[in-house]
């Protein structure tokens, strides 16, 4: 089979009719007026005359096509007649086909069996901080490229998942485009170089992959004559095939100085009939990048010299995805079966089937199915729906994907059921996926119902601005001015990159630069406002809380203070009083209470009310009225939600109340938020400056600080770590607070978190000569206050981020109370002293493996016992195989196997044995032996195992000829036995 691309020629129109799909596909060509369709079609001859073009690269048989409509129609006529084409044209070879599971997996074992480590995908949050996403698969390994780090390994193959969000206008336009795609990738440090790494690459290409060589063009730098030999003297690719690029294409470096050297591209040729004379490898109708090769040679200075690296190393990146469009013939990444299944099932949920759907609706399903791909991943790896960074970007996502199912007219919720399809395609790239899958559900179905309240309003709303500004537009470009477009997104929660492109299409621009003036004033009205943007309150609520300033904080220097009621929200709405024993938010003009920001929790404390207003409702018995706060939270952009319940008498709006924070709790956060800053501090000094932190949580009873580390720190480092805390904490360093514009704090070195959306002004906490950090949380003044601070854990969150638990002052006094009574209580039972503890325990350790070894051998010496009795139950067969499948009691796991194994051999050949037993309460064990001639017949004790142990709740497996596995469910075992000796019946 093959695609027969010469140069153009009239289409013949013989006798035969057309059949198969080409059919339909030429009718749709008609219908969307692309072409000309003549009555009869040889498909041979639509390939020649379709995949032809002209010098100035117009299609000739698509005069009228847009470049990717071209492309499609192309690759379709070409897969087609690679499918059809007649054996008596002699076609050239084309590769097998492959699923994308295989392609994942052969590339990896290769590179194994050539002594690399297979080693698992990084993180899409990297622990590069110049990077907000992992974006390529040599990410993971910068560090070790740059010298930075030492190497673990030589060689190594991953397969890894990047994201890319800076072309999503093309995702699902062309064919290659993606926010979320594979990259399987083998490197090399210092290790193997050129001539390894071209011959591997070769080898794979035609061995593995068993691409035809006529098939394969190489790219190689213009300066590289040592790789341009390797592939025309070694590997044997005729010069003509091999081509000379710049640096443009051709050469790849980590920055403007540091390593760098020449790329080498491998490409698949879907038309070499044309021949390589005039050849673009930029032709995409034509030809498809598979496989980069970089070869790390030299090292940049700064004044652009290159010299020889002591060391080379070598990154390369074959696209999952392109390899199964190039194996699986299709004519898009999208319809490989890495994508179309979650297509497909965007496409049921929208009511239509995706061959016969429009080119607009295969585009939008095209954009579903790529983007929930993407969010599956994001959330897994830790990121959550936001406005700022990477929350950001995942947002947007998300609300791609949304839109374009409201404009396939989905009704209701959709995203989680596609995602299951994405899930469920996961394991072979990130086995974690499936693990998150609850998670990554919950989160996808919030996010879904925040837009989803306010999508219709905001469409609609952005429609009518659209109609607006082409009216108003006389002729000249017209705009969706910045204000409206900062509407759309403080109010309704569009991207500004979601309104541009809807714009885009209705020929209309929006004021970017308005935006962004607009974007500042709310950042003028508070620090925080990025994050405080409550898309779930209603149009009213905002409107109405619009005419009302913003709360202001008075609680950095007192915990007590008076407020004016300014609003009063029950379940969201808005009311005028609050009557005893109702739960409300209560917002005032100033408080000293602290609203939940930056990863520390909202105060306490109680709301009593001072005098009732001269314009209020309240009565003059308001005067008694009182409400205890429970939290804090930040609403719609800077108002202050104090949680509360009302106690006493009622509340009313213009009401003017004391307020009162718990002094205790203040404290306690307070410790733990100035704590985690010196935290901070420490891992930078211990573990190195590369450290950034990745969230964090502060409340009163602990803090958690979550940091990127490619690995779990050692208890030595954990030490440093609680050692040097509290060395500053006894030193009593004074803190010193300043509010300062952004820049100056950013050249003091004020530490800030990476991504974070800052107003033109912040608040430093420094602690001299130790930390220096943007924050907006309330701290000790002195660091002595804190008295102490201890390190619970340390664990892995995610994939390259660690997350240290600790608690200081008054939480840390009350844990080390805790163990003290522990320990005493453990003494007291062991009749031992503390510091005798450690030794009476690895005592009773020992004691107890020693009766637990006791224990087996008598289980095993019962097991030997009873094999005459088990062995004379087995039953010979009208076939003259001898099965035996019994229930044995009180043998565990490892007596049972050596029981079966005695029993099988015992019987001789054929014979089968199943044996199923529960040692302990809810817990099962069975095995399954098989002789030669059984095995023979078609039955492997492995798989037959698996399906038995299922029925107990369980699972196992194993060799051919002996298999063990276990279950929870002990009153299956009935059933699980008949089971298997229905099974053994049928097959012996």
């Amino acid at each position: 089979m093959h695609v027969s691309c010469p140069p153009a020629q009239p289409v013949k129109q013989p006798s035969v009719a057309p059949v198969g799909n080409m059919s339909a596909f030429w009718n749709l060509a008609a219908r969307m007026q692309l072409c000309h369709v003549p009555a009869h079609f040889h498909r041979a001859t639509a390939a020649t005359n379709v995949l032809a073009r002209t010098s100035t690269g117009a299609c000739r048989s698509h005069p009228r096509a847009t470049p990717y409509r071209h492309l499609t129609l192309c690759r379709a006529i070409a897969t087609d007649a690679q499918a059809h084409q007649s054996t008596a044209d002699s076609p050239l070879p084309v590769p097998p086909k492959l699923g994308g599971a295989e392609i994942r997996e052969r590339f990896l074992h290769f590179f194994e069996k050539h002594q690399h480590v297979r080693l698992p995908s990084s993180s899409l949050i990297p622990d590069d901080p110049t990077v907000l996403l992992t974006i390529a698969g040599m990410l993971q390994f910068k560090s070790i490229f740059m010298g930075q780090a030492e190497r673990k390994h030589s060689r190594a193959t991953t397969t890894q998942k990047c994201i890319r969000t800076n072309d999503l206008g093309n995702v699902g336009v062309t064919a290659r485009h993606h926010s979320f795609f594979e990259m399987l990738g083998n490197f090399s440090f210092g290790d193997y170089f050129k001539s390894e790494a071209i011959s591997m690459a070769w080898e794979l290409s035609t061995k593995v992959f068993q691409l035809p060589p006529e098939r394969i063009w190489v790219s190689v730098y213009e300066k590289d004559d040592e790789a341009y030999a390797i592939w025309r003297d070694e590997v044997k690719v005729p010069e003509s095939r091999i081509v000379r690029m710049g640096a443009t294409d051709n050469f790849w470096a980590a920055g403007t100085t540091g390593p760098c050297g020449g790329c080498s591209e491998l490409y698949y040729d879907f038309c070499p009939e044309q021949g390589t004379a005039n050849a673009d490898l930029e032709d995409d109708s034509r030809f498809i990048e598979f496989y980069n090769l970089v070869f790390m040679e030299s090292n940049r200075d700064a004044e652009g010299q290159l010299t020889p690296l002591a060391r080379k190393n070598i990154d390369t990146g074959l696209g999952l995805e392109r390899m199964a469009q190039i194996l699986q013939r299709v004519p898009n990444n999208y319809e490989t079966d890495l994508i179309l299944p979650i297509v497909d099932k965007a496409a049921q949920r929208a009511g239509l089937q995706y061959a016969s759907a429009s080119a607009t609706q295969k585009t939008d399903l095209k954009v579903i199915g790529d983007h929930v791909r993407a969010c599956v991943y994001l959330i897994s790896d830790g990121v959550f729906p936001s406005n700022v960074g990477r929350g950001y970007i995942l947002r947007r996502l998300i609300r791609r994907s949304l839109l374009k199912g409201h404009l396939l007219g989905i009704k209701g919720t959709f995203l989680g059921p596609v995602a299951q399809v994405a899930i469920g395609l996961s394991e072979g790239c990130d086995p974690a996926v499936l693990q998150n899958a609850p998670r990554i559900l919950k989160e996808l179905q919030l996010e879904e119902e925040r837009f989803s309240a306010t999508l219709g309003t905001g469409q609609k709303l952005l429609t009518d601005m659209l109609q607006a500004a082409s009216s108003a537009s006389n002729g000249s470009k017209a705009r969706v001015s910045g204000k409206d477009a900062f509407v759309l997104y403080d109010t309704y929660g569009f991207p500004l990159e979601i309104t541009q492109e809807l714009a885009a299409a209705q020929r209309v621009t929006v004021d970017v630069e308005g935006f962004t003036q607009e974007m500042q004033i709310q950042k003028k009205r508070s620090k925080d406002a990025s994050k405080q943007v409550d898309l779930t309150a209603t149009d009213a609520l905002r409107e109405q809380l619009r005419h009302i300033k913003a709360t202001q904080f008075r609680g950095y220097e007192d915990v007590a203070g008076a407020g004016l009621v300014v609003a009063i929200l029950r379940n969201g709405e808005m009311v005028s009083t609050a009557h005893q024993g109702s739960e409300v938010d209560i917002i005032l003009d100033e408080t000293p209470f602290y609203a939940e920001s930056g990863g520390q929790v909202g105060d306490q404390g109680f709301l009593r009310a001072v005098a009732p207003a001269e314009d209020s409702t309240a009565s003059t018995s308001d005067s008694g009225s009182e409400a205890l706060v429970s939290d804090v939270q930040k609403i719609a952009g800077g108002f202050f939600a104090h949680r509360a319940q009302v106690t006493a008498g009622d509340v009313a709006v213009g009401q003017q109340m004391s307020a009162s924070v718990d002094g205790g709790l203040r404290h306690r956060a307070r410790c733990n938020h100035t704590a985690t800053h010196l935290l901070q501090a420490a891992l930078k000094m211990v573990l190195g400056d590369h450290i950034t932190q990745q969230g964090s949580l502060v409340n009163t009873e602990r803090l958690r600080f979550d940091f990127n580390l490619p690995r779990g720190m050692t208890g030595e480092e954990v030490r440093k770590v609680e050692q040097l805390v509290n060395s500053w904490i006894h030193q009593d360093h004074s803190l010193a607070t300043h509010v300062v514009p952004l820049q100056e704090a950013k050249d003091k070195g004020a530490v800030f978190m990476a991504g974070e959306q800052y107003g033109e002004e912040v608040r430093v906490i420094d602690v001299p000569g130790v930390s220096m950090e943007l924050c907006g949380g309330t701290h000790v003044s002195q660091t002595a206050q804190i008295g102490v601070f201890k390190i619970l854990s340390e664990s892995g969150i995610a994939s390259g981020v660690r997350r240290v638990e600790a608690v200081a002052g008054p939480a840390a006094v009350d844990h080390l109370d805790s163990l003290d009574t522990i320990v005493k209580a453990i003494g007291k039972q062991l009749k031992a002293k503390n510091e005798d503890l450690p030794a009476r325990v690895t005592g009773l350790m020992k004691e107890l493996q020693s009766a637990q070894k006791q224990i087996s051998d008598l289980r095993s010496e019962v097991a030997q016992a009873q094999l005459p009795l088990l062995t004379g139950k087995a039953e010979t067969l009208a076939s003259g195989a001898q099965m035996l499948a019994v229930q044995v009691d009180g043998m565990d796991a490892k007596s049972l196997q050596e029981a079966a194994s005695q029993i099988q051999a015992d019987l001789g050949d054929p014979a089968a044995v199943f044996l199923i037993s529960s040692p302990e309460v809810n817990k099962v064990s069975m095995v399954a032996a098989f002789s030669p001639a059984v095995i023979g017949q078609g039955l492997q004790a492995g798989k037959f195992i698996g399906g038995i142990a299922k029925i107990c709740g369980g699972g196992g497996g194993g060799r051919p000829n002996l298999a063990q596995a276990g279950g929870k469910d002990a009153s299956k075992m009935a059933e699980a036995l008949q089971s298997a000796r229905l099974q053994l019946l049928d097959k012996l």
